[in-house]
């Protein structure tokens, strides 16, 4: 009995910590935000820069310096067309989703009856029912397309006139990345003695954990959320859909959420060829590409995932669910990296 109240009273200690820690953090973040994201980069970088340490025979201040301004070119390249091409996408995503679906209302409607021959036993209040409510269902997907592509634009607007709070931003995560990469390839760095020394052995091995884990896990997703865009972004060149771009970043953002996945882009884009164009060439090449490329993730996962953390799926599933119930996507970061945390803890016999 003893053992097990010492067992609750390390598990709620944990909670209460970790809460804690969650909340100074991303109330803190403004101010901490370019030193954050330099400790990622320089971790990403770490192994590069003492590649090149070795294979060129110079100091790490030289190939620190290398690694950063090589890392953060290939970024601000990335992310310099990709929001020109964006924009680009989502104006005339706007612009031209209210015509396109007037200018085929009557093939919707058309394929409506066609398909209401082949169901003429259906109850005709359910048919009513339909017909009444497809305008106002119209109408509401219009109003949706124009409403999101028209924030997105206000947002990278908006953030087009933060330009001074974003260029101080990456000025410091540069300077700070080169210091922290330069300073983890040091041969005189050691992180055991930032720690104090009765805790340096358990304490070290939770850092090192920790960063193994975490790690391994993101880059993990990274991975797939990357090879998902990829595919999605090829078929729909492929197909010659419009809006590929941000039809292929929402598929890789779906792709993260459970159930949901990258139906949501790939069905109705399918049916919306069907129905308005009969173009059934690109509906069944849509749908054929869907489960080529569900069937690929369902393949590579557990492989790319098997180094990550093992945490059961339905401890996922419940950590998202409950996550977007209490408090949307922060929400999801709290309890996602609460199992992660306590599976660490367990692992090192501390819970």
């Amino acid at each position: 009995m003893k053992e097990l109240m010492n067992k609750i009273d390390r598990i709620v200690l944990f909670f209460v910590l970790y809460t804690l820690i969650f909340l100074i953090f991303f109330n803190t973040i403004d101010y901490t935000l370019p030193f954050v994201l330099a400790l990622i980069c320089a971790l990403i970088l770490k192994k590069p820069t003492l590649l090149i340490i070795r294979k060129l025979k110079i100091n790490n201040g030289i190939a620190s310096l290398i690694t950063t301004t090589i890392f953060f070119a290939v970024i601000l390249i990335i992310l310099s067309f990709g929001i020109v091409a964006i924009t680009q996408e989502a104006i005339q995503l706007g612009k031209n989703v209210q015509s396109y679906i007037s200018s085929n209302y009557n093939n919707l409607y058309d394929s409506i009856y066609k398909l209401q021959k082949y169901y003429n036993n259906l109850d005709p209040y359910i048919i009513n029912t339909f017909e009444k409510n497809f305008t106002g269902f119209i109408d509401k997907a219009s109003n949706l397309a124009v409403s999101f592509s028209g924030k997105l634009v206000s947002y990278l607007v908006n953030l087009i006139t933060t330009i001074p709070y974003v260029l101080m931003v990456i000025l410091f995560t540069l300077l700070t990345t080169y210091f922290f990469t330069k300073d983890m390839t040091s041969s005189n760095m050691n992180i055991s003695r930032l720690l104090p020394d009765s805790k340096t052995v358990k304490l070290y091995k939770i850092y090192n954990e920790s960063k193994k884990m975490i790690g391994n896990y993101l880059l993990s997703y990274m991975i797939i959320i990357s090879i998902t865009f990829i595919e999605t972004l090829i078929v729909f060149l492929i197909f010659k859909i419009k809006y590929a771009l941000i039809l292929s970043i929402v598929c890789a953002i779906a792709d993260i959420l459970p159930i949901i996945g990258i139906g949501i882009i790939y069905i109705p884009l399918a049916l919306i060829y069907l129905i308005t164009t009969n173009n059934y060439v690109v509906c069944f090449g849509l749908i054929i590409s869907y489960l080529i490329v569900s069937i690929i993730r369902q393949i590579i996962e557990p492989k790319i995932v098997s180094s990550s953390l093992g945490i059961h799926p339905v401890a996922v599933l419940a950590s998202l669910f409950i996550g977007l119930k209490v408090n949307g996507l922060l929400g999801v970061i709290f309890c996602i990296f609460l199992v992660i945390f306590y599976n660490i803890f367990k692992k090192l016999d501390m819970l």
